[in-house]
């Protein structure tokens, strides 16, 4: 069975940085795209940034700039750098990760960023 694993979640300062890691553990065939989603309070989901297996990165136009995506493809983990942190960024931030043939999501780890 697939599980994922965030971790890095804070409370942090405005201006502050954090590091987000989520880990997959079990069998997972064929990694390909890798996302990082967040979901605040009253609010939708929204994705945040996505690497494919070919690293090319895509970002929210909200945090380009500030976040980087990175993956791990040995340890099967992928990354979010958060710098230059916001109030507004303050959610619960969620990992994707597809394979060939299924996709998997992470519990998620809290973000909060205070004034």
């Amino acid at each position: 069975q697939v599980q994922l694993v965030e971790s890095g979640g804070d409370l942090v300062q405005a201006g502050g940085s954090l590091r987000l890691s989520c880990a997959a553990s079990g069998t997972i065939f064929s990694i390909t795209n890798m996302f990082w989603y967040r979901q605040a309070p009253g609010k939708q989901r929204e994705l945040v940034a996505g690497i494919t297996s070919a690293d090319i990165t895509n970002y929210a136009d909200s945090v380009k700039g500030r976040f980087t995506i990175s993956r791990d493809n040995a340890k099967k983990t992928v990354y979010l750098q958060m710098n230059s942190l916001k109030p507004e960024d303050t959610a619960t931030y969620y990992c994707n990760i597809w394979s060939g043939v299924a996709a998997y999501w992470g519990q998620g780890t809290q973000v909060t960023v205070s004034a």
